[in-house]
């Protein structure tokens, strides 16, 4: 295929918008972090920086520019000022094939599921990268809990994109769209969305799974000995990151730019739904942020393959009767749902029986102390008074 200047000035100026809107859903994210947190949380200073708090970010990228840039002088340095870039190019690149609406895209490929799975687990290189050129004991266990942790949770994200392909029997993210124009997988298969934001939130670093760099465990993990600006390319990626899920939500769950109206809405409405679908699921992720502690690296491994792959594994074989038999799509909402019920009740009760027969073990052992019955106080006797004599005077 011959590439002429003008596909080349073309290519050049959809990516520059493209980076441009990504950069910019970054900066609009941490905007509404601050500010939806400051209410869950009762902090009004994201709130009062500017007007609705909108120079909070700008302040935020003057500290982060205005810092000193270094590096441990034991570091690889190539490779150390390499590994951020090996984080958000991914995180970037991504974007290529997400359509914002049916004509609103930079690429749209027959196969670009298979594309998103295939680059966005690229950053997973530049974290372990930048733990193990750092130099650092924490940084290099850091890179390592995210290898462990990213991979893990890789699993369940990757079952939950091949269940929606078959579902839609196509790869492609216009014809997944499409599929859903009268019924969003939310509505067939709950499960999955359920496991693909649970998953998704472990792959982004996001809370309660912020454990490779957690700073009350290894400091900073991988970005330990990062300042500045390079440290605030990992802080970009990570909300670039938290945006693609949001997206990817929207298109794979929610109907994308069509559910629920049906038909193809004008470009300028179509690109506002997908938006506000995809800002809803960002909501989703900021709240539990805010709601739940963070977890311990046993409990999220645990949480992984004891949990997550087996139940994605399972919903991947109802999914495959379901299109087998052709049976309707409401049997499938009932088997996921069922898939997803049975487990909570049987941890539910796992976690309950082993504290009550404790309870019951404390209350058998306790020792029952009887207060003695006080005596009433005594009461002094009154004087008594006789009353005096009739015409006598006292």
């Amino acid at each position: 295929m011959n590439v002429t200047l003008s596909d080349t000035i073309t290519l050049s100026v959809q990516l520059f918008a493209l980076f441009n809107v990504a950069a910019l859903a970054a900066v609009s994210l941490v905007w509404l972090e601050r500010r939806f947190l400051g209410r869950l949380q009762g902090r009004p200073g994201p709130n009062r920086v500017g007007p609705l708090g909108l120079l909070q970010p700008i302040a935020d990228a003057i500290k982060l520019m205005s810092k000193e840039d270094v590096a441990p002088g034991s570091s690889q340095r190539l490779l150390f000022y390499a590994a951020p870039i090996l984080v958000f190019v991914p995180a970037f690149v991504v974007w290529l094939t997400f359509p914002l609406a049916r004509d609103v895209v930079v690429r749209n490929m027959d196969m670009g599921l298979f594309f998103f799975v295939a680059i966005s687990v690229l950053s997973i290189v530049g974290l372990v990268l930048a733990g193990w050129s750092s130099n650092s004991k924490y940084a290099i266990l850091g890179g390592f809990r995210a290898a462990a942790q990213l991979v893990s949770y890789e699993i369940p994200i990757i079952t939950m994109i091949l269940i929606i392909g078959m579902l839609s029997d196509s790869l492609d993210f216009v014809k997944v769209v499409d599929a859903q124009a009268t019924i969003p997988f939310i509505a067939v298969v709950p499960l999955a969305f359920v496991i693909f934001l649970i998953a998704g939130l472990a792959e982004v670093g996001r809370t309660p799974f912020d454990i490779y760099f957690a700073e009350s465990e290894v400091v900073g993990g991988p970005f330990v000995e990062y300042s500045g600006a390079h440290w605030a390319i990992f802080f970009l990626a990570e909300y670039v990151n938290t945006f693609v899920i949001g997206i990817l939500g929207a298109l794979l769950f929610l109907g994308g730019w069509r559910w629920p109206f049906g038909a193809d809405l004008p470009q300028v409405a179509s690109v506002a739904l997908l938006m506000g679908k995809a800002y809803f699921i960002v909501l989703i992720i900021f709240w539990i942020r805010g709601t739940y502690p963070r977890m311990r690296i046993d409990q999220l491994m645990a949480m992984a393959w004891k949990w997550l792959i087996p139940l994605s594994f399972v919903l991947f074989l109802a999914a495959a009767f379901q299109l087998k038999f052709e049976w309707p799509w409401w049997v499938l909402t009932i088997l996921s749902l069922v898939i997803l019920v049975v487990p909570v009740i049987v941890q539910s009760r796992k976690q309950r029986n082993p504290a009550l027969e404790l309870a019951a073990r404390y209350a058998a052992n306790a020792i029952v102390v009887q207060a003695k019955p006080r005596p009433a106080p005594a009461v002094e006797d009154a004087p008594v008074v006789t009353p005096a004599a009739e015409g006598t005077s006292v």
